[in-house]
């Protein structure tokens, strides 16, 4: 009965290879090492994940409305066309995935363009199933997501042979993919806080010397001055 238990261990100690290092570089490319696994996993298309985080859970939030005086993200940083959302949304990596694919592949024929993404998803977002209980702790991972709010730039693209028109275009696919209403920008757009465009400010030039700071003191005081009466 021992030795019968023990025949399985001595086929496998059998099996392995006592060979000397050199014995072994010299065969061929065929003679695999030991412990190799079988089948060796090959990411091709990574997906839009944050690689590390501090929490593995986060609150939900609430998608920001723009309603102070901040003009942060609301014009182009990078590209010469871009696309603006005109209402506060979450986006999932899904959406930007499958809108910056196609740019991609409307901007494939054009040589020297580049899509930008100017959001991340960076939020994970955990969902409950229907008529549950409550309690028990926050509801299991489902997708990883962003907030953009009100007239926020979500992505650009850009290129030396990119025409107005077919930039349009293509937007326009990009457009159709995200769960939200937008709008085409261009360098020559404003800035925006909430619904209302800002014009851009007009800069005028700093007195410096002490003879433009009399010859501008003076200028006022002639002008606040009441006209004499011959």
């Amino acid at each position: 009965m021992l030795f019968s238990r023990a025949s399985p261990l001595v086929s496998s100690f059998s099996r392995l290879s006592l060979a000397s290092p050199a014995a072994s570089t010299s065969a061929g490319p065929s003679a695999a090492p030991l412990f190799q696994p079988a089948h060796l996993l090959q990411v091709r298309n990574k997906s839009l994940v944050p690689r590390r985080t501090k929490y593995r859970k986060a609150h939900k939030g609430r998608t920001p409305i723009a309603i102070g005086g901040s003009t942060k993200g609301t014009t182009l940083e990078w590209g010469d066309y871009g696309l603006r959302v005109n209402e506060a949304v979450r986006l999932s990596a899904k959406h930007l995935e499958v809108a910056e694919a196609a740019l991609k592949r409307g901007l494939k024929p054009i040589r020297g363009s580049k899509v930008y993404l100017r959001v991340f998803p960076d939020i994970p977002v955990c969902i409950k199933g229907n008529e549950t209980r409550m309690g028990k702790g926050k509801g299991t991972f489902e997708f990883w997501s962003c907030r953009a709010k009100m007239g926020r730039v979500i992505l650009e693209i850009g290129g030396p042979n990119l025409r107005p028109e077919i930039a349009h275009s293509v937007m326009k696919l990009a457009a159709a993919k995200l769960p939200c209403t937008t709008e085409f920008v261009d360098r020559t757009s404003t800035a925006r806080i909430g619904f209302e465009g800002i014009s851009a400010e007009k800069k005028t030039p700093r007195v410096t010397t002490l003879g433009a700071v009399q010859a501008a003191q003076a200028a006022a005081v002639e002008s606040v001055a009441p006209a004499t009466v011959v």
